[in-house]
């Protein structure tokens, strides 16, 4: 972890705070989730970087150290786009490996559909290829209590957050979130109160990893985290050709609650998410859960960097 270096990248007006281990000319770039931030990528940075790759992982605009915009609640996806070819500009790199863990897979596989030729390929974990826009996550289709709905009701997640320190929030949403079942309180309820306090940190999320998220997300908050992605998943930023001709890989944790999603397993078994990522290979990790690369590091390292020593060899 002391050979990773740090530095702020001046892109589109905001400073984002950048991450960054290895040299070369074969360069990943890694997009971080939610409740997640650059550390998430600790172990695959280092893996990739020791098998002769550039390594680099950033903070989101609104994450952690990285600049808060004016207005996130104007906040697309786009923004999030145009950040990563920023970043790719800014740093003179041409092309990319792109690794997008929950959400970051949306822009992973974007850049990929609207930049081909900055893309050499594509890895996400725990989400397939998923367009923002009113039909992306059916909340209709869950109950009321559902924590994506809740969390899209301006305010509820302040208030619900708010009666805790961050590194409670931190705890509770890793422990909740690498659960089989799908986060859903009662009407009684919100979430943060399914969290039982006699429960463990998981055992391969040490005490000293939360402090490291706790202290990014201390300095951030967590006012433009609930607008991306959720209160802004619903809109549609306008592309017309959705579909990504980049190698891909889609690494899921069969214990993944995202699993339970309605329609989701259909949607990755089916071959319909093939129709919009024609060379995907699909990966199933039966004890995998939503942290499956903070889980189990040295499979999804091995996973990862077989798939990048084999299309650095074709790009």
């Amino acid at each position: 972890m002391e050979n990773i270096e740090h530095k702020h990248v001046e892109v589109k007006g905001l400073k984002l705070h950048v991450a960054e281990i290895g040299c070369g000319p074969k360069v990943v770039v890694f997009l971080h989730g939610f409740p997640e931030i650059w550390y998430t990528w600790r172990h695959q940075m280092i893996a990739v970087a020791n098998k002769g790759y550039r390594a680099i992982a950033f903070d989101f605009r609104g994450y952690g150290l990285s600049d808060q915009p004016l207005e996130p609640e104007k906040a697309t996806f786009q923004d999030l786009i145009d950040d990563v070819v920023g970043l790719l500009d800014s740093l003179a790199i041409n092309k990319a490996f792109l690794v997008g863990k929950d959400f970051g897979a949306l822009p992973a596989y974007l850049i990929a559909a609207v930049h081909p030729e900055r893309v050499l390929g594509v890895v996400t974990l725990c989400l397939p290829y998923i367009l923002p826009g009113t039909n992306s996550i059916r909340n209709d289709l869950l109950p009321e209590g559902f924590y994506v709905a809740r969390w899209q009701v301006p305010g509820r997640a302040e208030a619900d957050f708010g009666r805790f320190d961050v590194k409670s929030v931190i705890r509770n949403i890793y422990t909740l979130f690498s659960r089989s079942e799908i986060p859903i309180a009662n009407e009684n309820q919100e979430i943060m109160d399914l969290f039982d306090p006699s429960t463990p940190l998981p055992s391969w999320f040490t005490e000293e990893d939360l402090s490291v998220y706790a202290s990014l997300y201390e300095k951030s908050g967590f006012r433009y985290a609930l607008q991306i992605p959720y209160r802004r998943f619903s809109v549609d930023i306008g592309i017309s050709d959705p579909k990504v001709n980049a190698p891909a890989l889609l690494i899921m944790g069969e214990k993944d609650y995202c699993m339970k999603f309605p329609g989701m397993e259909d949607y990755i078994r089916s071959g319909t998410l093939k129709s919009l990522v024609p060379d995907l290979d699909i990966i199933f990790l039966e004890d995998g859960c939503h942290f499956v690369h903070e889980q189990l590091p040295h499979l999804a390292n091995q996973l990862i960097i077989t798939f990048l020593d084999k299309h650095s060899t074709t790009a």
